[in-house]
């Protein structure tokens, strides 16, 4: 179980009190709100580093050497269709899942796009959510917004990296949307699990109950207190750390996650080989600890490991062959694994998966055996959320250089995200919130075919 001790009791009933302000709405905007969410969660599992479109989901085993995937291809329950040779798994899932072979990622640059970016105000895609869902889950006290590094799973992983910008940025928003990050050692997490016995709670409870009584007969009323100190409670007592405690799953199920015994041995030459290493140990834990969080209210998860998609062949980044076993082949035991659990509890319709990174990798394999920064194309994967799965959107040139046909963009990606969480309509009409986001909400537009 995580770890979270720290603050006082009153230090997280008055911070949990402001933070599930926004649950205190009054009863017919709280309808509102519940009007303007779907009820689904997105998980979107950010490729950080950039993956090469042709080894994962565009093969093209057509083109000369040089160009074609160096890892081959094998074929996918789609006829006709085939994926790069490190994703058996996936594709025998392929008619589960949508591929999407013109998204455009726009730049060549590091950084967080899709996921943070212009497009999304500055924020976190969850941090948007979150401003309109709240930053609660009603039921659960679950955060609605959370961001999930190796060290939500593993203690001695590194920490996330903002060396290409922050996951946990907010915008214009403001702090309080920022993602919950498990591991990391935000104050909402420390104070997550309960660590006085239950009866001295009560007694707690009762010595607060008489000091406002009194207080109310000396001050000033205290109008909508109570209710705000019941939710704090609620946050607490309601189990929401059990959600991150992966001991509470089925041994077999962890097991059927576990990615930490797929590659025997990481290359010691490569500076990278740390994050390697813990994308290696943690990608299937954190998927499945994501996958627990939106059964219990989530509704936006980030999933990243630390940079290990960068197939330079240089000092710090293996060559493309030799990096997709230390990427590729805990990607698709982690996506296939999720995948098929989803579907098994019924909640493929409940849960829609993203998985793209910033950019994508040159057409041509460089003199090392690596692939460059590319940002005319990437690969971007879907799974559930009530679309439709079981195509490939749109093709690429000869190379898997360019688009062939129309561009699917990030704001396209933006849009079928906001859409999914999101009733569109009623959340226009939600009062209070900033301008700029009223009008990302008007304006998304999602990708056509799914």
């Amino acid at each position: 179980m995580l770890s979270v001790s720290g603050w006082n009791r009153r230090a997280f009933l008055r911070a949990g009190s402001l933070a599930l302000g926004g649950l205190s709405l009054p009863s017919l905007m709280a309808q509102d709100v519940r009007r303007a969410v779907t009820g689904r969660s997105v998980v979107f599992l950010f490729m950080h580093g950039g993956p090469p479109q042709t080894e994962t989901f565009d093969p093209k085993m057509d083109a000369p050497s040089g160009i074609r995937s160096v890892t081959g291809e094998i074929p996918t329950t789609l006829p006709g269709v085939t994926f790069g040779g490190s994703f058996p798994k996936l594709a025998k899932l392929a008619h589960k899942l949508a591929v999407v072979r013109s998204f455009v990622p726009g730049n060549d640059s590091h950084d967080l796009k899709p996921l943070v970016s212009l497009d999304t105000l500055k924020a976190n895609l969850g941090s948007l959510y979150a401003r309109v869902a709240g930053i609660n889950h009603p039921g659960t006290g679950l955060p609605t917004n959370a961001a999930l590094f190796p060290k939500a799973v593993d203690a001695a992983a590194q920490p996330a990296t903002s060396s290409f910008g922050r996951f946990d940025s907010t915008g214009l928003l403001g702090g309080a949307y920022a993602p919950f990050s498990p591991g990391q050692g935000g104050s909402l997490e420390k104070d997550m699990v309960l660590s006085i016995a239950p009866d001295r709670l009560d007694d707690r409870r009762e010595l607060l109950r008489r000091l406002d009584l009194l207080r109310r007969e000396a001050d000033a009323p205290m109008e909508g207190v109570d209710r705000l100190r019941e939710q704090a409670y609620r946050v607490v007592l309601g189990g929401a750390a059990k959600a991150f405690d992966l001991s509470q799953e089925d041994p077999k199920v962890v097991e059927r996650y576990d990615t930490s015994r797929l590659v025997p041995r990481i290359d010691q030459k490569w500076n990278n080989r740390k994050n390697y290493a813990d994308h290696v140990n943690t990608l299937g834990r954190l998927m499945l600890l994501a996958r627990r969080l939106c059964e219990n209210g989530c509704g936006f998860v980030t999933v990243t490991t630390n940079f290990v998609w960068d197939f330079h062949a240089d000092v710090n980044n293996a060559t493309v062959e030799e990096g997709l076993r230390y990427a590729g082949d805990p990607f698709d035991h982690a996506v296939s694994a999720f995948v098929q659990d989803v579907e098994s509890r019924g909640l493929s319709d409940k849960i829609l998966l993203v998985a793209c990174g910033e950019m994508g990798r040159t057409p041509r394999i460089n003199a090392k055996g690596g692939r460059d920064h590319w940002g005319k194309l990437g690969p971007l994967l879907l799974y559930g959320g009530g679309l439709k799965m079981g195509r490939v959107i749109g093709s690429s040139t000869k190379d898997a250089g360019e688009a062939n046909t129309d561009a699917v963009t990030p704001k396209m990606l933006i849009g079928t995200i906001l859409r999914t969480l999101l009733d569109v309509g009623e959340a226009r009409l939600l009062s209070g919130l900033p301008t700029e986001l009223l009008a990302l909400i008007n304006d998304a537009e999602a990708i056509p075919g799914l």
